[in-house]
């Protein structure tokens, strides 16, 4: 039996907004790049230009902020980005919009809670678990694509959507899940995935949080 080549999948979190910097919970507001934001764009995808060059499909959440991230990569590399509503970053309830301070103050512990359980859901907002879910759908979908193995997809998404597939993906227990957090703006995770002994499709981590650090050197740090 022939050997079947591997799958790339890189998950890209989009630029800075205002919100990330004032520390405003967006969830699925749909905010813009801040100016900082539109620059580490820019540089992201001149890395991707000279590092990815065998990306084959670009898909992103539909929300402005991830989408103008993806549509810079999509330039460099020559290729139109899809959009899917189901990368979008997690519903937070009526803490859309608020500062981490009006959220500790109004709801004292809950946001701890939020950051230790993966089933635990801002008032009414989803948990880790529903993002994971809807996220797993696309990565699924996109199994069909007989180009993908011996390629690169790239999805560009949110910093708490992307960490929930990642734990979805590598089949961590859900009490673990967590433990996948911090995703700096335009910072990325890489996995591979590859056929295990019993037949199954198994993923593995190459890097989480990786990103460029240098713009002309075209050096990266994978903290």
């Amino acid at each position: 039996m022939e050997p079947v080549a591997a799958r790339r999948l890189l998950l890209l979190r989009h630029g800075q907004t205002t919100y990330n910097a004032t520390r405003r919970m967006q969830g699925q507001l749909d905010t813009e790049l801040s100016e900082e934001g539109v620059a580490q764009a820019e540089r992201v995808a001149a890395h991707v230009g000279r590092r990815e060059r065998d990306i084959r499909r670009i898909v992103s959440s539909d929300l402005s902020r991830a989408a103008q991230t993806a549509d810079a990569v999509g330039r460099v590399l020559g290729l139109d980005v899809e959009r899917d509503s189901r990368l979008r970053e997690t519903f937070l309830g009526k803490w859309q919009g608020r500062t981490h301070g009006e959220i500790d103050a109004e709801y004292p512990g809950q946001r701890a809670t939020w950051r230790h359980d993966a089933t635990w859901a801002p008032p009414g907002g989803e948990t880790r678990v529903e993002v994971a879910a809807r996220m797993r759908a696309v990565v699924d979908e996109l199994l069909d694509d007989e180009s993908w193995p011996g390629s690169t997809v790239l999805l560009v998404a949110h910093g708490g959507a992307i960490a929930a597939l990642t734990a979805s993906l590598l089949d961590v227990p859900v009490s673990h899940y967590t433990m996948f957090n911090g995703l700096r703006n335009t910072a990325w995770v890489e996995l591979t995935a590859r056929p295990r002994p019993d037949g199954e499709l198994g993923w593995y981590l190459g890097a989480f949080n990786a990103e460029v650090f240098g713009e002309d050197t075209g050096e990266e740090s994978e903290r």
